[in-house]
Parts: C-alpha cells; structure tokens; sequence
C-alpha cells in the first residue's frame, strides 16, 4: 500500500490507514490545501475550480470527496463528471477557472488512484508552487467556509465535445481527408474513459468503421493498462484478425498514445510523437523539444526540416516549460504523449490522433510503411537499487570522469551523448531506485552502453 506526495498531486493506493494510503482523510486535506492555495493566490474565497475524473473504480467515491471538500472551501466546482486529462485541461481554459483537478492516476492499476492539480492555465503546478500546497496540507493550514460562503456545483456533461470540436477547428486536422481514407480502426480504451472519447473522436473525423475493444468505462481494467506490447496483445490480435489499417491505445485518463500496425506489431510509442511532429514540420517551420528519456530521431526529423531540437527534465511541466522558451511548435515525451501548443499545452491523446490520422490519410500509405520511413533507435530501460545511504552525487561524478570526452547534460540527473546514441541516468521521484536508459541504432548496441555505464554505478 503506497501513498506517494509530489509536486504534481498526491496519488496513492485506496485503502488502509490515512498518510499510508490514499485515504479519504488524505483527499479531504489535499483538495483544501490546494483550494487554499488558489484562494490565497486570486485574493477571493469564491474561485472557480474544474473536476474530472477517469473511469477507475474509485472514482466516484473520490470525486464525491473532492467536490464536496472544494464547495466546503468556498469554491465554485464545474464537474465534468468522466472525462481525461486533456479535456479537463481545455475546461479550465474554456471557463477560465482558477485552477482544475484531474482524479487520474494515469497507467497505474486499478487500485490506485490520484489527484492532479492544474492552475489556470490548465497546466501541472509548477515546482514552487506544488511544494506551497504541501506545506499547507502538512500544516493543515487553511479553513473551511462559513454556511453563507459555501460554493455550489454545476455538472458539464459536454467537455469532451466541446474538446473534440476544438480539434477539428485545427488547420492542420483534414476531417474530409480522413473520411476518404475509409479507415477500419480498432480502439483499445482500457475500459476508462478513452472508450468514450476515442471512438467519439473518430466518428466526428468521419472514420465509419470502428471496432470497439474494451471500451466500457467500468474502472475494471481488462490488462495492464500501461500502453506496453506486453501488455497489448489483445488489439494486436484484433487488428490482424479484423484486417484493420491500424489500432489505437491510449491509457486511462487519454494522454498517452500508442498505434498498432496493421500487422499486428507495435508502430513504437517513442514514435508516436516523431509521427505527429513529422506532419506538423512539414507545414509549420519550428523548433521541437521532447524530455531526455525520449529518441533521438525528434531530434533528427527537426533537424531535417530546419527547426531545432531542445531536450527537457522528465516530466511534463519541464516539457511545457522549454517548449515556452524554445517557442517550439510540437513537443511531448517518449511515452506517447503528444503536447501541440496550438490547442493546448498538455499531453493529449485525442489531438494526437487527429494529427497523426490526418497525416496517414494524405500520405496514402500503410502504417507500417509510415515506421520504415523513420530513424530506427532502440532504447534499453534498465534500473538499480538504491539503498537510503547511496552517494548518488559520487555515483554521477565517477560516471561524468569516465565520459568526460563526451557531451553531458546535467539538467536531470546526467545525460551522455555519444554520436550513435545516448546513456540517461537519473534518480527516480517514487521509488529508490537509479533509472538507466541508453539508445542506439540496434538493441545489442543500447544495451552494452547501458551495461557499461552500470558497470561503473556497480
């Protein structure tokens, strides 16, 4: 049982005992703490916060718990009731709301659970001020409101079409072009909320033939529901069976994208992203950033196309920062999340897929002959354990010694460049553990660089 506090939002296992799990006492103390913090920041009681929350078994309870802990705040709370990530975030914007809150806890299994908190924008906290609304949680540092300053509720059953038509308004999203194409889509939703939003999607971009698979949002998740092959082998079967063009899988709260080829293997989740900002370079001059962790064949498709490839810390709010001060046109993360600044900025699944199938339609060609077109890179994801007492900073040091001759990057954990590939080691937020990832053009090359660097570590 785990119960694991960030900048980012608290997420946990339900169940147990409160500070051990994610408790409803520990939801009542998160949610106001983050209600007090946007209190505090806007001058006024009565603030306006967006609630969304994925399909998990959970969630009803916890949304229960979050929207009334906000109205006993003072705030004002615009339910969307089942939704994902991205349309929460397009909701705050769309209300200009104070802040949000997305009850997700993305790819982990259906016993956990989370809060993920937005500010106005529609964007993660950024460090500064998650790290405020721990301290007013650990402090117990706020109060509630009087009976006449108690704020009031009104359900949004539309944010996902709203969500939907913002992205067919995109000038780069064909929806007459993707209808030609005629495609036979198979879509996994993981029994979340992606069953609902993708094939919805799809029918407004004028796909007709769409094969639902574990699209009823009952939280009882039919595998694992990281977007992984291991854990994909249902819609690859499908897809083969069914003689579709292509599968589409996302992860419970729809900001990770993943494709199925139409036989039956795996299109990459690391290039999903290099699939999207492929299209949108060849239309809009620009520059690109993606974390470390993610391949370098972003960086050599930007190249080609003239922009210019700024790697990011992991995590989200540091891709969204550097794509802000790079101006960059498209960015995201190697797990397949695409961020396209011209809707939003956050990781978003179903703008993704309308990219992506607007870019299939008009090349008029498989979506395995799409893969081949690309860089080929492997990466090899490895990790050591950490024991509390581990010199980790005398671990980097000795490894920065041995590579000296090479570039290095410090800006997460350390990062070596080699010119057929790159070693990324960084310290984990949730566990005790070291993560290191390396990538080539093949595997056996990924893997001795990693072995190598781990050699040392050892």
């Amino acid at each position: 049982m785990t119960l694991i506090k960030s900048i980012s939002g608290i997420r946990g296992t339900i169940g147990g005992r409160s500070n051990e799990n994610l408790s409803p006492i520990d939801i009542v103390k998160f949610t106001a703490a983050f209600v007090h913090f946007h209190q505090k920041r806007h001058n006024k009681k009565a603030i306006t916060l967006v609630v969304g929350r994925d399909a998990r078994i959970s969630g009803k309870m916890v949304e229960g718990l979050v929207v009334s802990t906000a109205t006993g705040m003072g705030a004002n709370v615009i339910n969307t009731g089942l939704s994902t990530t991205p349309t929460v975030e397009m909701a705050v914007i769309g209300a200009h709301a104070e802040g949000g809150i997305i009850l997700t806890a993305s790819h982990n299994p259906k016993q956990w659970n989370a809060l993920k908190l937005l500010n106005g924008k529609g964007e993660f906290l950024s460090d500064k001020e998650g790290h405020q609304v721990l301290d007013y949680a650990e402090k117990m540092d706020f109060d509630f409101a009087r009976v006449e300053e108690l704020g009031t509720v009104t359900d949004d059953q539309g944010s996902i079409d709203r969500h939907i038509r913002a992205i067919l308004q995109l000038p780069l999203v064909d929806k007459q072009l993707i209808a030609r194409a005629g495609f036979k889509i198979v879509v996994d939703g993981v029994n979340s909320t992606g069953g609902i939003a993708i094939p919805k999607l799809l029918e407004a971009l004028g796909v007709k033939d769409i094969i639902e698979l574990n699209c009823e949002p009952s939280g009882d998740f039919a595998h694992n529901p990281e977007p992984l092959p291991e854990n994909l082998t249902g819609i690859s079967a499908k897809v083969v069976s069914e003689k579709a063009d292509l599968g589409i899988v996302v992860d419970p709260d729809v900001d990770r994208l993943a494709f199925v080829m139409e036989n039956g293997k795996m299109f990459g989740e690391e290039y999903t992203l290099v699939a999207v900002a492929d299209y949108v370079l060849q239309h809009t001059v620009g520059n690109t950033v993606s974390n470390l962790s993610s391949t370098r064949a972003l960086r050599d498709i930007t190249e080609k196309a003239g922009g210019k490839y700024t790697a990011a810390a992991v995590g989200e709010v540091n891709v969204v920062a550097t794509m802000k001060e790079t101006k960059a046109v498209i960015g995201g993360e190697g797990n397949g999340g695409v961020i396209y600044p011209e809707l939003h900025a956050g990781r978003d699944a179903l703008a993704g897929t309308a990219l992506f199938l607007t870019s299939l339609a008009g090349k008029k060609m498989k979506i395995s002959a799409l893969r081949a077109s690309y860089p080929d890179y492997y990466i090899s994801k490895n990790k050591i354990q950490l024991k509390p007492d581990t010199p980790v900073n005398v671990l980097f040091e000795r490894v920065r010694k041995a590579y000296a001759g090479f570039p290095i990057l410090t800006i997460d954990g350390m990062k070596i460049d080699f010119p057929d590939g790159w070693v990324h080691l960084r310290t984990s937020n949730t566990e005790p553990v070291m993560r290191i990832y390396a990538e080539a053009p093949d595997m056996e090359k990924a893997n001795a660089y990693a072995e190598k660097v781990m050699a040392f570590l050892k």
